[in-house]
């Protein structure tokens, strides 16, 4: 009896922390938000980097609260509201932007690592379903969650949250408000592969995408926890605000429990296999588990045709030096709903150096081994060290 009962804690303190913690971005050790303005290029203290944000006060683009995190995440003290208001542009761009990056010297860009964070909306300060948004991304672009509409895409408004893999959406769901989506990025940087875990409110992370090829580039100080909105003429700027809690990176294996590693509260979840309902595409094919999404329009997808936007940041960098400026072309998931065929390959040969990348496409960055010769007329423009785009 004895032996069960020790056997069943055990089990259940292993579904809670299943992984080793790289950087934990919980929030736990602030008192307040302004807590992020202590940090600077020439003080970098605290577990975020705090200068992609609009020109007020701290107050006015992040706030902490207890009732700002979802309740099933016992391991945190509290969570983030994130806002866009109509002072939340940086560095003289045309986007608005509130956007923390970790502060670590971490391997959190070396091997298997799982990043994990759960978002929400509300009806109040809705995030705006005409713009397209783009949320916990890389630098590059290679995986991403985006919202709203997007840009190049038909019609006026989506209501969608999506994830994506370089451009191309793989999950997407209606984005309803008061739902906890509790997402987990699976990022093998030594095999170039993304995978996607995912569930809603206290129900523990299941796998919906199976690790997919992706051009995985990051330099350990560009994983933006937050929002960037591209912007549409016509459409008047709102304040908007998203809720995030539980944001840690782990190495190991993965933590599929919303309450996250130290909870004095367990939700048990272990993890689950993915069964084999693909979504065919000509170059991969996703193993998709079961999932309790907030509607019935969860959709998957392995090959979507990618329209004419990317918006990106340069990366910063630790040193007591500003960021440069950054620039911004766009390039954007697309609208689909439903698995879809409809794109076009890239032209492409058997070696970098002979073959050529598509319109849009990539074609450089740091570790990158794909096409870098661009279809005429296209030429390779460089966004930042990590990514180079044909255009």
């Amino acid at each position: 009896m004895k032996f069960t009962v020790l056997a069943g804690l055990v089990a259940q303190a292993l579904s809670v922390s299943a992984g080793t913690i790289l950087w934990d971005g919980r929030f736990n050790d602030f008192t307040s938000s302004t807590d992020l303005s202590k940090w600077s290029w020439s003080n970098q203290v605290g577990a975020y980097q705090y200068y992609i944000h609009g020109s007020s006060e701290v107050t006015a683009y992040v706030n902490l609260s207890p009732s700002y995190k979802n309740p099933a995440d016992t391991g945190s003290n509290q969570g983030a509201k994130i806002t866009l208001d109509k002072t939340a542009y940086w560095n003289g761009q045309n986007m608005r932007r509130t956007e923390l990056i970790p502060q670590t010297t971490a391997a959190i860009n070396k091997g298997k690592v799982f990043y994990h964070f759960s978002l929400m909306r509300k009806d109040t300060n809705a995030p705006a379903l005409t713009r397209e948004h783009q949320i916990a991304f890389f630098e590059s672009h290679f995986t991403e969650l985006k919202s709203g509409w997007q840009s190049g895409a038909s019609g006026v408004s989506d209501p969608l949250l999506r994830w994506c893999i370089g451009g191309q959406t793989k999950w997407s769901v209606n984005w309803d408000a008061g739902v906890w989506h509790n997402v987990a990025y699976e990022i093998d940087f030594s095999a170039n592969t993304v995978g996607f875990w995912h569930s809603t409110g206290s129900d523990p992370l299941v796998q919906v995408i199976a690790p997919q090829s992706a051009s995985t580039s990051s330099n350990g100080a560009d994983w933006h926890v937050g929002v960037l909105e591209l912007p549409r003429d016509g459409y008047a700027d709102t304040t908007e605000d998203f809720y995030w809690s539980g944001v840690y990176i782990e190495s190991g294996s993965i933590t599929t429990s919303v309450a996250g590693p130290g909870s004095s509260s367990p939700n048990p979840g272990t993890p689950s296999s993915s069964s084999s309902s693909s979504s065919s595409s000509s170059s991969s094919s996703s193993s998709v588990a079961p999932v309790k999404p907030s509607t019935s329009s969860t959709s998957f997808s392995t090959s979507s045709s990618t329209t004419s936007a990317t918006s990106t940041t340069r990366a910063a960098v630790t040193t007591s030096a500003a960021p440069a400026v950054t620039t911004s072309k766009t390039r954007s998931c697309t609208r689909n709903t439903t698995v879809t065929t409809t794109s076009a390959a890239p032209a492409a040969t058997t070696s970098a150096s002979s073959c050529t990348a598509a319109q849009w496409a990539q074609c450089g960055g740091n570790n990158f081994s794909g096409c870098k010769t661009c279809a005429s007329p296209y030429k390779c423009n460089f966004v930042n060290d990590w990514y180079s785009q044909c255009y």
